[in-house]
């Protein structure tokens, strides 16, 4: 998605204000949910310009029921040869000074959206191929990217490299898709070490056994095992010629290869926000400031979705839906006024045609998503669309959305010993109630000194939906169910529960002793931990009295010595006392005859 796309509406002085009502709104918003019922599918995603920061931001925040993921277009790659450094560039600061980068994106987060941010290929001609041929030039700038996503804290990147495709020349792709493929993976690698996303945008690709192979040289099949979103930018395929953005087979052709080698969830169309407008045929002769502009084969003018009506009803004209490419078209002639070079009076009048994606078509694409089971849209750009296109996107998601699961979890035991048995019993079931058969569960727990929750274990729901299973605790631990979304079933996440878990004491003491004889009195304390403090409680005249104190060793092992007692039933008890992690506890008290 180039820049060239869309006009570049840059209304700062009102963004402050903007983002500041935003976050007011979204308290609104989060504070009374909507019925999980009427909730659609979240199939939308796209991407907010730096320089439409006042349409994207209110776009994505008014559907913010339909997207999970947006990608800020905000950042280029530049290398800069006379240093040889390269680095990611802030591309949002400059378009908006009074706005700092944090609002946007606090106003983002809280709405619970995944930040993916772009990073568009800012080198000159063959420039970074030929960085990406040097395997520790390659590594470095992966490492760059890998950094600036864990520094910024992002859920992921998307990278659009569009200069391999349209800058370089098709001669080179032999050579670079591999090394493409090589970067990509090293980029993969890293990211996933710290549990980020990445997502690839690039044009069409077809079948590679088919005449029309599209851009090879972003390499899907040997990207796709690395990647977590491909986002194909079905679009201008009309450029420099009249006729559609984005034809509804041409689309689906290349959405069905895609969905060939790689797991469907993992491919999002994209879907177009703007349109092209052509001038066919020019009668008469223009002025002079229109001469060079207004003639057959000069550039399409562009322009957004939600401005087509207003455009053909200025010049009288009805927009068509054309079902075969599943987009509007209309047509209409605009005169020119003025004087030619030479002074004289003059007017000529151009034919234009324009094709767009509107509403219709937003919803045909839609159903693609149903279709192929696809990870959703992607629109460039979110904010330029009609309001009605996202409400048949919503229609659509709606009757698409994943079945809501109910998953329950409860225990055998409320609390127990450190590295006993714990039974633990889950049932999934529909709002219906029927049961959720073969899903997998992932058992994850969450102590007191975890920042996140942890995976303990997994099971399988049996034909009832129910699953029973056994789990060792090494410490006080709430513990939830979770399933994560496949297309039938939504995500879910069970009720929690808290499981206390106490040390153990194992203790070693004779049964009888001479009076007045030394004797110990020694034990385990486990986990064994050093420095636990262990106490040593004596009953004597109807209380018990605390004789000593120890602290474990590395082995969780204590020793008490004692000098000896006088004749008598002498009953004893040992208490570990409590931390920040573990309860005090107590072992059972135990008797020593001294005689």
């Amino acid at each position: 998605m180039t820049a060239s796309k869309t006009k570049r509406l840059t209304n700062r002085t009102s963004l402050t204000t903007l983002v500041a009502l935003l976050a007011i709104l979204l308290t609104v918003f989060t504070s009374s949910p909507a019925n999980s019922n009427n909730q659609p599918r979240k199939i939308l995603t796209g991407w907010i310009p730096y320089y439409s920061m006042k349409t994207s931001l209110p776009a994505i925040i008014n559907n913010a029921d339909l997207i999970k993921e947006v990608m800020p277009f905000w950042y280029t790659l530049r290398h800069n040869s006379k240093t040889k450094t390269t680095t990611i560039v802030d591309l949002y600061a400059p378009a908006n000074p009074s706005v700092p980068i944090a609002g946007p994106l606090e106003t983002m987060r809280a709405a619970g959206f995944q930040i993916i941010p772009t990073i568009t290929d800012g080198t000159a001609k063959l420039v970074l191929s030929n960085l990406l041929a040097s395997p520790a030039n390659r590594t470095k700038v992966a490492k760059i990217i890998s950094d600036f996503v864990v520094i910024n804290n992002f859920d992921g990147i998307d990278l659009d490299f569009e200069g391999f495709a349209f800058v370089d020349g098709s001669s080179t792709w032999a050579k670079t898709a591999p090394l493409w493929a090589a970067f990509v993976k090293e980029v993969s690698a890293l990211l996933r070490a710290n549990n980020k996303l990445l997502s690839v945008s690039t044009p069409y690709n077809f079948n590679p056994t088919e005449r029309q192979k599209g851009y090879t040289v972003y390499a899907w099949p040997q990207i796709a095992p690395h990647i977590d979103r491909l986002r194909i930018m079905t679009y201008d395929y009309s450029v420099s010629k009249v006729g559609p953005i984005g034809p509804l087979a041409w689309t689906e052709k290349t959405v069905a290869y895609a969905t060939s080698i790689m797991p469907a969830s993992k491919v999002y169309l994209g879907i177009a926000g703007y349109g092209r407008d052509w001038i066919t045929k020019v009668k008469g002769v223009c002025p002079a400031p229109f001469a060079k502009a207004i003639k057959v084969g000069s550039k399409a003018a562009t322009f957004v979705m939600r401005n087509a009506a207003d455009l053909a009803a200025t010049y009288n004209t009805t927009p068509v839906f054309d079902a075969k490419t599943g987009e509007a078209t209309f047509t209409y002639k605009k005169s020119y006024e003025g004087t030619t070079a030479a002074g004289l009076s003059t007017v000529c009048t151009a034919t234009r045609t324009a094709w767009y994606q509107n509403a219709q078509s937003y919803k045909l694409r839609a159903e693609l998503v149903a279709k192929y089971k696809l990870g959703g849209v992607t629109a460039w750009t979110l904010g330029m669309e009609d309001p009605v296109a996202m409400e048949l996107i919503r229609e659509t998601a709606r009757n698409i959305a994943p079945a809501k699961v109910i998953s329950a979890l409860t225990s055998d035991k409320a609390s127990t010993l450190y590295a006993r048995v714990v039974n633990l019993s889950g049932q999934l079931t529909l709002e219906d109630t029927s049961p959720v058969a073969s899903v997998p569960v992932r058992i994850e727990g969450k102590s007191a000194s975890d920042d996140v929750w942890r995976l303990l274990g997994t099971a399988t729901t049996g034909p009832d939906g129910k699953f029973l299973t056994p789990i060792l605790l090494g410490k006080s631990t709430k513990i939830k169910l979770v399933t994560e979304e496949t297309w039938e079933l939504a995500k879910s996440s069970s009720n929690e529960i808290a499981i206390e878990v106490d040390r153990t004491i194992s203790l070693s003491a004779p049964a009888t002793m001479k009076s007045a004889t030394p004797f110990t009195i020694s034990g385990v304390v486990r986990p064994r931990i050093v420095g636990a403090t262990v106490s040593l409680m004596r009953f004597s005249s109807g209380t018990w009295k605390n004789v000593a104190t120890e602290i474990t060793d590395e082995q969780g092992a204590f020793a008490f010595e004692i000098s000896g007692e006088k004749r008598a039933l002498v009953r004893y008890q040992v208490i570990v006392e409590g931390d920040l992690t573990w309860r005090q506890v107590a072992a059972p008290e135990f008797s020593i005859i001294i005689r």
